[in-house]
């Protein structure tokens, strides 16, 4: 791909700054967001800036889905995955640094140049799928795989979207990347989409039939991955588990959303009003979790009752605006993932916080812990 970039040329004579950041040249622009490059004259490091239209955000309703995103991208820490570095907000604009990456766009190549070489495409390919299975292992889920999916739809480009999404009866993230997987490596090794009509109705006609032709230059081994990749039948290779009961599931996006360390609310909303909570992840069983928030909460002088992995706890003192009252529910995010939540039901806000930090030092044998930890506790105004 192309060199890195020179120093000087990208930047105007009037220099423009954002903080601690001096930009540059306009490298890509949307319907309400445009990238400029930019320098970071603390280090000199190189990054690109996202810049977001707040007004256009809020008036196409898309607020949440940016929100989401934002905060995923802050939750990947991978070699091929672009990184986020920060988010800064003014009143008109929302402004996100991002590691930059040099070389343009992969299709970009192809659209100039042509199809890969296998070997080429190989490669590629492999680092997609390592990044795709980090994410997934993660509990994150692409469903616009291709190489710009930061704020699209929720259902992407529709090349590239798999069938179960189009019919809209519920689908599951890790066939829906896997089928944009197929449809990547035959761009890689065609050179053109495998699906391609000039309208709606008929892309969506050939997609839920899989109705592609590929190209007589491919390897017979590369012909039969993608045949078996590019399957509209989402449940071909589905491994069937045992039934059982389990809490409720949480999406990795809302885990991600509500974090501390990386709260969006005050670059979307003028007050943000939110409740008295704390939250922890866990390795541990759902069961091991309930017994051991049991364990803890009982010789604290806390009552419990148990429900559907709920827990009330009742605080058997008289505080300054009644007894503390906790209310705990445990989530599912993964099959080895466990979200914990516990929320202030009744009593004081302060009072809450000291009991927790009491709390917690009894669950540190099933709380997990991750380079960013997260563990939070979010306060409002004292109540």
């Amino acid at each position: 791909m192309s060199s890195s970039p020179s120093i000087s040329s990208p930047f105007s004579r009037s220099r423009t700054r954002l903080g601690k950041y001096e930009l540059g040249k306009t490298l890509g622009e949307g319907s309400f967001a445009k990238v400029k490059y930019a320098k970071n004259v603390q280090t000199g490091d190189h990054v690109a800036i996202k810049i977001i239209n707040r007004e256009r955000v809020l008036r196409q309703n898309i607020m949440e889905q940016i929100k989401r995103e934002i905060s995923t991208m802050k939750l990947i820490r991978h070699p091929n995955v672009v990184r986020i570095f920060e988010v800064m907000a003014s009143k008109t604009k929302i402004y996100i640094i991002l590691e930059y990456v040099h070389g343009g766009e992969l299709f970009d190549e192809i659209a100039r140049h042509g199809r890969l070489k296998e070997d080429e495409a190989r490669r590629y390919f492999q680092q997609l799928i390592n990044a795709v299975d980090y994410c997934h292992s993660r509990g994150v889920y692409h469903r616009d795989l291709k190489d710009d999916g930061l704020l699209h739809t929720a259902c992407g480009t529709p090349n590239y979207v798999a069938p179960e999404v189009l019919t809209d009866k519920g689908y599951d993230g890790t066939t829906t990347d896997v089928w944009s997987f197929g449809v990547i490596l035959f761009v890689l090794m065609a050179g053109y989409l495998p699906f391609d009509e000039p309208n709606l109705n008929s892309l969506y006609r050939k997609i839920l039939k899989a109705s592609f032709s590929l190209p007589p230059w491919l390897s017979s081994s590369s012909k039969n991955l993608i045949k078996r990749i590019l399957d509209p039948n989402p449940v071909t290779d589905h491994l069937v588990t045992e039934s059982k009961e389990k809490p409720a599931s949480v999406n990795a996006f809302e885990l991600i959303s509500r974090s501390k360390s990386f709260n969006l609310e005050n670059l979307f909303e003028k007050q943000a009003l939110v409740k008295k909570e704390t939250q922890f992840t866990s390795r541990s069983s759902a069961n091991e979790i309930i017994s051991k928030i049991e364990e803890t909460a009982r010789p604290l002088g806390f009552s419990v009752q148990k429900k559907n992995y709920k827990m009330k706890l009742q605080g058997d003192r008289t505080g300054r605006k009644g007894q503390l009252a906790v209310a705990t529910e445990v989530f599912e995010v993964a099959p080895s993932l466990h979200l914990v939540e516990l929320r202030k039901t009744g009593g004081d806000t302060l009072e809450f916080h000291k009991f927790y930090k009491n709390f917690s030092s009894g669950l540190k044998d099933i709380v997990w812990t991750t380079e960013q930890t997260t563990e939070q506790t979010t306060e409002g105004k004292r109540s």
